[in-house]
């Protein structure tokens, strides 16, 4: 059974959507940045929806748009957002953290997973601005550090929709059962089996996920 995850910037559709066949949700602000944390309040309203459908919420976990390289006082943000989201019942977080060479920032993204502990972590798009020589070596380190999944385009906004299937294929065969491949970027009601169709791959993401 594949599963969709809806990506939201709001609850405005949240109900819509799992009724539509959503049974997980991406839940952030700011989607014109890429997404970032959303309030309090729109978590806390977001979960007490989602439990009425059985469904999960996963909050990004992001203090701004723009690049993936944090500061100090940044992460610090981060984690009071993780402590906060956890108190009110989410499911788990997506999130991502860069060096300035556009590798993982592994120390970073350590201190973020520990603060996640029990709790579903998803990295996220951060990801595909690695250099793809790096992608295999990223995902295997992911793989030992216990992540939950891999939000990916396979590709940048330009990369050809065969090279990307391609590239799923390859990471659904590196991620071996380990770590779960969540395809995204472009991906709606009427492209989405084309990705499902590929072994490994069995949940796609985005705002046209369901509808």
């Amino acid at each position: 059974m594949p599963v969709y995850e809806f990506c939201a910037e709001n609850i405005t559709l949240l109900e819509k959507a799992f009724k539509a066949g959503a049974s997980r949700v991406e839940l952030c602000d700011n989607l014109a940045v890429g997404g970032t944390t959303p309030s309090y309040g729109v978590i806390k309203e977001a979960v007490r929806i989602a439990k009425m459908y059985q469904a999960k919420v996963i909050v990004m976990i992001r203090p701004r748009g723009g690049d993936f390289v944090y500061s100090p006082q940044e992460l610090e943000i981060m984690l009071e957002d993780i402590q906060c989201a956890r108190s009110l019942g989410v499911d788990g977080f997506a999130t991502g953290v860069l060096t300035a060479d556009d590798l993982l920032d592994k120390k970073a993204l350590l201190t973020l997973l520990k603060a996640s502990q029990g709790f579903e972590f998803t990295l996220h798009m951060a990801f595909d601005q690695l250099p793809e020589a790096n992608q295999g070596s990223a995902i295997q380190w992911l793989k030992e550090q216990g992540v939950t999944r891999l939000l990916t385009r396979a590709g940048g906004p330009d990369t050809p929709l065969d090279r990307r299937l391609q590239r799923y294929k390859e990471f659904s065969q590196l991620a071996d059962g380990q770590l779960e491949i969540l395809a995204g970027g472009g991906i709606s009601t009427t492209n989405r089996d084309q990705f499902l169709a590929i072994p490994g791959i069995e949940q796609v993401h985005g705002t046209r996920i369901v509808f």
